[in-house]
């Protein structure tokens, strides 16, 4: 674990633990969760359908997947104080452009832009960051790091409702905006630290030796991309259609909105035992057990039916499993393929990651309307079991 003290915290590299953290919740809270609350709005003031205005947000998650590896390359080459400064201006400048789309073209242009953003603002390009700053010391600052961030929703959903009521989606998005340019560009750009990690320093209390690890190419590394892939399909499906599936079950509103509020807290609690309990665990196997936990879940669903107990279990399981992915993104790659290149490597994993949260609902919302609501369930875990598969198959490095 890399040592750190109050002064390493306040000007010291552990500083860009807590200052990415507020960037985070910034860039989620204006990126990426106001849609399901501001989206509804666009879409009735414009008469557009529901469904081509959510389209908007699956055509940033694209457009961020289809730049992500040439945003991990750049934090490389010039460090997460240049690439990720640029992200919150692009992100700003995309939230205006948002606000000021005249029609349909303009709008999804707007998407592409916050797209960009996204992809050089969220969790990669921040772990591409600490990876650049900490080298192979990172895994705990990326575990502190997605501990602040599980706050975004939180803090979030509440501000835009407060938002909206008092300034309608257009001004919403222009706070935003401003917040993003205001205060998380320059925090990017003036507080991030800037030294690289010595790639071949070694984490306190192991060996001297250099460290054994894979080739990032081939089928190590296919096997991470396509695992991490194929689990994203699963957040992304769920987030959006899952508590419509309670509620077409027969579970009351109010429980439903209940269960839905179960996943932060248990997100983050996962979050938290392993920063504390799990320092020593490899992060493979930490990954592996986040997968079958969610592939028991979905067992527990279809065995025991969909009720609000079992439902409440489900969203429980899956918030701690979730947590456990969201480290794991971050320090699989550096356990199984070293520091080298990681903001470069990171990029890589994070494109077909995006790509795929970009069309999960969509195709979710397809199998649901089309067979069942079990079917869907059912397509999901064969995503979250392919996942599983994947992460068997890899091997450790001796």
């Amino acid at each position: 674990m890399p040592s750190f003290s109050p002064r390493d915290v306040l000007f010291g590299p552990w500083r860009a633990v807590p200052l990415l953290g507020v960037t985070q919740i910034l860039a989620w809270g204006a990126l990426f969760y106001p849609p399901v609350l501001t989206v509804p709005l666009i879409a009735a003031e414009r008469g557009w359908s529901l469904a081509f205005a959510m389209g908007g947000l699956s055509v940033g998650l694209l457009s961020a997947g289809l730049v992500a590896p040439m945003v991990g390359r750049r934090i490389d080459r010039h460090g997460g104080h240049v690439v990720m400064t640029a992200g919150s201006l692009t992100g700003a400048a995309g939230l205006v452009a948002l606000v000021l789309a005249p029609n349909r073209v303009a709008y999804l242009a707007a998407w592409v832009v916050i797209g960009v953003a996204m992809a050089a603002s969220l969790y990669d390009p921040a772990f591409a960051t600490l990876g650049r700053i900490f080298g192979a010391t990172a895994r705990r600052p990326i575990t502190v790091l997605t501990f602040i961030g599980g706050l975004a929703s939180t803090a979030s959903w509440p501000a835009t409702r407060v938002l909206l009521d008092a300034h309608g989606w257009r001004g919403t998005y222009l706070v935003y905006a401003a917040l993003l340019a205001l205060v998380a560009a320059p925090l990017h750009a003036f507080a991030l630290p800037r030294e690289r990690a010595d790639a071949q320093a070694r984490p306190a209390g192991t060996s001297s030796a250099p460290a054994a690890h894979l080739p990032a190419r081939g089928r190590p590394f296919w096997l991470v991309a396509a695992g991490f892939a194929a689990y994203a399909f699963v957040p992304s499906g769920l987030s959006a259609h899952l508590l419509a599936i309670f509620g077409r079950a027969g579970i009351d509103p109010a429980t439903v909105v209940a269960i839905g509020a179960l996943f932060g807290p248990s997100q983050v609690a996962s979050r938290l035992c392993e920063f504390v309990f799990a320092g020593n665990a490899h992060p493979l196997n930490l990954a592996r057990a986040a997968f079958t936990l969610i592939v028991c879940a979905f067992a527990v669903l279809a065995l025991a039916g969909i009720s609000a107990p079992v439902a409440a279990a489900f969203a429980i399981m899956f918030g701690v499993a979730n947590g456990l992915v969201t480290i794991a993104r971050g320090t699989v790659p550096l356990a199984l393929f070293g520091p080298t290149g990681y903001g470069r490597l990171i990029g890589r994993i994070a494109g077909p990651w995006l790509v795929m949260q970009s069309a999960a609902p969509l195709v979710l919302a397809f199998v649901a309307e089309r067979l069942s609501d079990a079917a869907a369930l059912a397509f999901v875990c064969a995503f979250a079991l392919v996942a599983l598969a994947c992460f068997i198959a890899i091997r450790r490095p001796e």
